[in-house]
């Protein structure tokens, strides 16, 4: 983009695209554009809590609705303030219906990133016809799907890795020994997962992540009881373990390699931490990473029988594993950032609204500024992230987004905003 943009991050209460949220706002942050994320994460303990009031679930279904219009009038508070060029939200955050009619009407663009399966999520039917840009993480037949139910901007947008946080690490001797095992795999138990894995037990095999009660065969190898991980702890254990085993989620139990369309995040942020993987092929994936001959960069498996043999041979060949690892990288660094991934979204907005960002009111600078204080600016757009040239709004939308104690000049740039806000 010419000139940096204004965008709000609207996080999901809850789930696996959280932390990919978090990740597009640091990446958007970095490519030099103010960022503010609405915190939807704060709301979730409340919003459970409905589930145990114990009422008719018809009842229940109500004040849960009613919560979510009360986030979206929230969420449209903060927009107030900030102003921003873009809403993006992620998958499954608490965006209302009322709440999206009213940025149409009102010309604010919106855009949600659905990085889920549809054919699993199917609420995309309800409320992508609501957005005015939906990317997604599968092509054909979701993209004429979407077309057919009304949505006209949207687009092929597979997830990615975010370098500076997805790296590899040197473990302490605790960490090695705590989070350290010859195969790991993190993630939840959907039923073909826990029908592959038994084939492990005779393995040094840890299980990390949630949603893996009642299963016998597989209790012990479960770490800490089945809570789930931070992204920052998920970083240790993918560092820490020779073979991380990559398998894609399928709710069929009969089938344990589904051989989908999508690619997981897990796939390219262990490509990143330079972390070896055994990832099942997807119909996506060549698109994205070179799978076979000398210089594959992901060593992938079709079945549970190539799964077996792939362990093995990689087990007894370290340089084998790092060899592979350390071209998934430069394909990560090359292609699969999320700052890429950004810069593709907001690229793809600007083809379709060629006059977007609209242009805003600007406050000027205050002029007879001392030379002192001048040189204090400097000092205060520096740490802000910002350029000299920066406008005086931009400087204050960051600095309302600091935390710590305000020095003096900062007290007075706010209050010289408040009152142009009064009296302009």
């Amino acid at each position: 983009m010419e000139h940096p943009l204004r965008i709000l991050v609207v996080l999901p209460l809850y789930g696996g695209s959280l932390p990919i949220g978090r990740y597009c706002a640091s990446a958007l942050t970095d490519l030099g554009h103010t960022v503010d994320v609405f915190e939807a994460p704060v709301f979730h303990d409340a919003h459970t809590a409905l589930r145990g009031l114990r009422v008719a679930e018809s009842r229940t279904e109500q004040l849960e609705n009613a919560f979510i219009n009360l986030l979206g009038q929230a969420i449209y508070a903060r927009i107030e303030r900030f102003e921003p060029d873009l809403v993006l939200a992620l998958a499954q955050a608490p965006m209302s219906r009322q709440l999206l009619l009213r940025l149409r009407k009102e010309g604010i663009p919106s855009a949600m990133w659905f990085v889920e399966d549809y054919r699993i999520f199917s609420y995309w039917r309800v409320f992508a016809p609501l957005y005015d840009f939906f990317f997604v993480i599968q092509k054909e037949p979701f993209l004429s799907l979407l077309e057919g139910a009304g949505v006209p901007n949207a687009m092929y947008l597979p997830v990615a890795a975010l370098p500076d946080f997805h790296r590899k690490l040197e473990l302490t001797p605790g960490q090695q020994h705590e989070y350290g095992a010859d195969l790991s795999f993190l993630g939840a138990g959907y039923p073909n997962r826990r029908a592959a894995f038994r084939t492990l037990l005779r393995r040094n095999f840890k299980i990390w992540g949630s949603d893996w009660e009642g299963d016998a065969l597989l209790a012990s190898r479960v770490q800490r009881g089945g809570v789930r991980i931070s992204a920052e702890e998920s970083v240790l254990v993918y560092n820490a373990t020779k073979i991380n085993i990559n398998l894609h989620s399928s709710l069929n139990a009969d089938t344990l390699v589904s051989g989908g369309d999508f690619v997981n995040p897990r796939t390219f942020e262990l490509a990143a931490m330079e972390a070896f993987q055994l990832v099942d092929r997807r119909s996506l994936m060549p698109d994205l990473f070179r799978l076979d001959g000398e210089q594959a960069e992901l060593a992938v498996f079709s079945s549970p029988e190539e799964m077996e043999t792939a362990i093995d041979f990689y087990l007894a060949h370290p340089e084998a594993r790092q060899d592979v690892t350390r071209r998934g990288r430069e394909r990560i660094l090359a292609e699969h950032t999320y700052q890429h991934r950004m810069n593709a979204m907001l690229g793809f907005i600007q083809s379709r609204l060629p006059n977007w960002p609209r242009a805003r009111a600007q406050h000027s600078w205050p002029e007879g500024l001392s030379d002192g204080t001048r040189e204090e600016l400097a000092r205060l757009l520096t740490e802000l992230g910002l350029p000299s040239d920066a406008s005086f709004d931009d400087m204050i939308v960051r600095l309302r987004n600091r935390s710590g104690e305000l020095k003096s000049l900062e007290v007075g740039l706010l209050f010289l905003d408040e009152w142009h806000k009064q009296y302009s």
